[in-house]
């Protein structure tokens, strides 16, 4: 009877220790409050941590927001609701105006970005699109995407052609409804025009300027976030090399896991093509890139289109808006 006795009262002290612990590990967790756009080509990397407990694992408690274009983002981070974010193109445009710093990249959104024409709008080639209304969403990836595509073809996109500026979701809305003849989209807003617009078709992707129009995606900080808590950022790196090596290992599986959580809508197959429209680089492969200034050029391309198009005056330059040091300090040589 003692010896049992004795036995609860220990079983008693531990649970009593254990339950005093729990609040001391829920605040040893460094929340971090992450803007992201839901697209699998910027949240992949977000879901996947979150699914694996990556993120968790570094003691990190990411409070999540969803936003629709890169350009509501930077603008909710820069006014201080967002310690970080993650985005495509517009990853070069805020931080070269001094808002913000890039600190780690995803992706190269390799043919994320589609143009697409309905089939009784008598486009068969870019030259067509002369005199023609293009539905877009100015500033974003697909804008870079179509500027591009239209200069090839020798267009100008102020002058030979007419850019409708809307949402993302309204301006497929104004395609599919016949008001516009074509439309510069992202994935997988491509799912919504191959459901309900009857012959339309794909004319090019953002695949046939690469890489001399590569659009990256990755991960900004806040001005003051960046300064203060660079070790919070370096435990988010360290998080993301495990699920980043898991998407370019295991492809197939990432895409699947992420489509059953957080795509359902999409069908697996049509998930799947659109996880591989991004190109996605190991670890060691992003530190070369890192280091032999390739990753600063693709980031400089896409900030040139900005200030041309945005008119940012004294543009800060990628090689000093881009530190590539937190993630140095993470994965070595």
């Amino acid at each position: 009877m003692a010896i049992q006795r004795r036995t609860l009262i220990r079983a008693a002290a531990g649970a009593a220790a254990a339950a005093t612990a729990l609040p001391l590990l829920a605040q040893s967790r460094a929340k971090v409050k992450v803007g992201y756009l839901h697209t699998p080509a910027v949240d992949g990397h977000i879901w996947l941590g979150q699914q694996s407990g990556a993120f968790a694992k570094q003691g990190l408690d990411l409070e999540l927001v969803q936003f629709t274009t890169g350009l509501e983002l930077f603008q909710a981070m820069i006014g201080g609701s967002l310690d970080v974010l993650a985005t495509g193109a517009v990853l070069s445009n805020f931080p070269a105006r001094g808002q913000g710093k890039v600190f780690l990249l995803n992706n190269i959104e390799y043919a994320t970005a589609q143009l697409w024409v309905r089939g009784d709008a008598g486009i068969a080639t870019l030259a067509d699109l002369k005199g023609k209304q293009i539905a877009t969403t100015t500033g974003t990836t697909a804008h870079v995407f179509l500027d591009r595509a239209l200069r090839s073809a020798q267009l100008d996109p102020a002058r030979d052609v007419r850019i409708v500026n809307q949402r993302m979701a309204e301006a497929v809305t104004s395609f599919i409804s016949g008001a516009v003849p074509a439309v510069a989209l992202w994935s997988p807003f491509d799912t919504t025009v191959r459901q309900k617009a009857a012959g339309a078709r794909k004319l090019i992707d953002a695949s046939a300027f690469f890489p001399q129009a590569a659009i990256m995606g990755g991960w900004a900080a806040r001005n003051d976030y960046y300064e203060k808590n660079k070790a919070t950022l370096r435990k988010l790196v360290a998080a993301w090399v495990p699920v980043n090596d898991h998407i370019v290992n295991n492809p197939d599986a990432a895409a699947e896991a992420l489509q059953k959580a957080q795509y359902k809508e999409v069908p697996l197959a049509e998930f799947k093509e659109q996880f591989k429209a991004s190109k996605y680089y190991s670890s060691p492969d992003w530190r070369v890139k890192y280091a032999d200034g390739t990753a600063t050029r693709w980031l400089q391309q896409v900030t040139d289109f900005f200030v041309q198009n945005a008119s940012i005056a004294n543009a800060v330059k990628a090689e000093q808006y881009f530190d590539p040091s937190i993630f140095n300090e993470v994965v070595k040589a």
